[in-house]
């Protein structure tokens, strides 16, 4: 089964979720699913900035593992982690994030996961 999670909860969704049970299974290689990617909304992208244990521990397991990172555009552009324009002729690039990151709306997400089927799409 594959699987992408949508980070959109505020609060410590992020921190919590995914630090303290989604990641260490992810580590472990015993998460049970294949993940093609995480899209982050709000202040959960904080957790892709660069220095960030999390996010540095997130982004060497999507690195072997093969996960799109990707953060909401307007959401990175507000908390400076990210510089550009949205819209249909914008384009966003990240800022201060680990290695990786992309930035984008649902399009993009659906144009990078295009090549990975999904069975669910997990929103936390």
């Amino acid at each position: 089964m594959t699987v992408a999670y949508v980070f959109s909860t505020s609060g410590h969704t992020a921190d919590y979720k995914l630090g303290e049970m989604i990641l260490p299974q992810l580590e472990a290689d015993r998460h049970g699913v294949d993940v093609a990617g995480m899209f982050f909304f709000d202040d959960n992208t904080y957790v892709l900035r660069q220095g960030d244990p999390l996010g540095e521990r997130l982004a060497a397991v999507a690195q072997k593992k093969e996960i799109l990172l990707m953060m909401c555009d307007r959401c990175a552009l507000s908390r400076g982690l990210a510089e550009g324009d949205v819209g249909p002729d914008g384009e966003c690039q990240p800022l201060g994030t680990v290695d990786g990151v992309r930035v984008g709306c649902f399009p993009d997400l659906y144009a990078a996961l295009s090549d990975r089927p999904l069975d669910q799409i997990i929103t936390l």
